[in-house]
């Protein structure tokens, strides 16, 4: 494992997951391009968007992708993580895994991922992220 880009990746995931504003833009390319399929089926550009869910989240006291209205320990996990590096660009594609305590039980919400990263200026910057379900959904969009 290339444990520069897991490094990186890790405290990119985690200021997702901490409303970390500041070490999002550290990590982050101001032309970042994502889908997030739970969102809309289209390509979402720039970072505005996670700003303002980053800033709603920190508001209420909750986390980037728990199903909560309340205040959760939280973690993530990166199961079956694969890092591939090709010079300044790597991709890292794995299942995110994000667990939440609640008071009835731990809840698990899981979806893949891949991320790709470049380096610019000296600095990892995460500039592409896709998003999909990991479970098997329909291959025929329903009518």
């Amino acid at each position: 494992m290339d444990q520069e880009i897991y490094d990186f990746l890790v405290r990119h995931l985690k200021s997702v997951q901490e409303n970390d504003i500041s070490a999002y833009h550290e990590t982050t390319a101001a032309d970042l391009t994502l889908y997030e399929w739970w969102v809309t089926p289209n390509r979402i550009d720039g970072l505005p968007f996670h700003e303002f869910m980053m800033t709603s989240n920190s508001e209420r006291g909750t986390v980037f992708g728990a199903d909560v209205k309340q205040k959760a320990e939280t973690r993530f996990d990166l199961s079956n993580l694969y890092i591939q590096r090709y010079g300044d660009t790597a991709i890292a594609s794995y299942t995110l895994l994000i667990s939440t305590a609640l008071p009835d039980g731990v809840q698990v919400v899981a979806h893949n991922e891949s991320r790709v990263m470049v380096k610019q200026a000296g600095q990892w910057k995460v500039v592409h992220v896709h998003k999909s379900p990991s479970w098997p959904a329909p291959h025929v969009q329903p009518k």
